[in-house]
C-alpha cells in the first residue's frame, strides 16, 4: 500500500539536529574503536563484551543476553568470544541452570585486561563526549539518549 500523505519534511532546525546526531552515530564509534585498538589491542565491540561481563553477577552472562547488551548478533558475539577465549580473557560453559544455553564468564586475566583498559577508554569518552559539554548539557544528553533508546526498544539501566 502506498501512502499519498505528504512526507513530514524536516525544518532547518530539525535537519541540523539530525545531521549533528548522524555525525555522532558515524564518527564516535570509529574514534572509540581507534583508541581501544591503539592503546589496548581490542575493538570497541570486544571492550563492550568484556565490560558487560565485568559488571555482571559472578562476571558471567548467557551468551544470548550478552549479545543483546553488546548490540550484536549471537553469531557475531560467538566469533568475538572465540577470539577472547584464545586470549584467555573469557571462558564458555553450558549454563548450569539450563544446559541448552551457553554462559560466557570473564576470567581473572579478562578482569585484569578490562581493569587495565578502562581508564584509557573512559578518558576518550570524556574527551570526545563529556568535556565539550556543560553539566546541564550532560544531563540533557542523558535524557535525550534515554528517550531515543527507549523509542528504539532498548532498556538502558539508570544509575544514580
Amino acid at each position: 500500500m502506498t501512502s499519498t500523505a505528504e512526507p513530514r519534511w524536516l525544518n532547518d532546525e530539525e535537519r541540523q539536529a539530525w545531521m549533528a546526531m548522524a555525525g555522532i552515530v558515524f564518527a564516535l564509534p570509529a574514534a572509540l574503536d581507534a583508541q581501544l585498538q591503539r592503546d589496548a589491542g581490542i575493538t570497541h565491540f570486544e571492550y563492550t563484551v568484556l565490560a558487560a561481563l565485568s559488571e555482571a553477577p559472578d562476571r558471567r552472562l548467557r551468551m544470548s543476553y550478552l549479545a543483546q547488551l553488546a548490540n550484536g548478533s549471537l553469531s557475531r558475539l560467538s566469533h568475538v568470544v572465540k577470539r577472547l577465549e584464545r586470549q584467555g580473557w573469557v571462558e564458555r560453559t553450558p549454563d548450569p541452570q539450563d544446559g541448552r544455553f551457553t554462559v560466557a564468564q570473564l576470567t581473572e586475566a579478562g578482569w585484569d585486561k578490562i581493569v587495565a583498559t578502562a581508564p584509557g577508554h573512559v578518558e576518550a569518552v570524556r574527551e570526545l563526549v563529556l568535556d565539550p559539554l556543560t553539566r546541564a548539557q550532560v544531563k540533557q544528553l542523558r535524557e535525550i539518549g534515554l528517550r531515543i533508546t527507549g523509542g528504539l526498544g532498548l532498556d538502558i539501566p539508570r544509575r544514580s
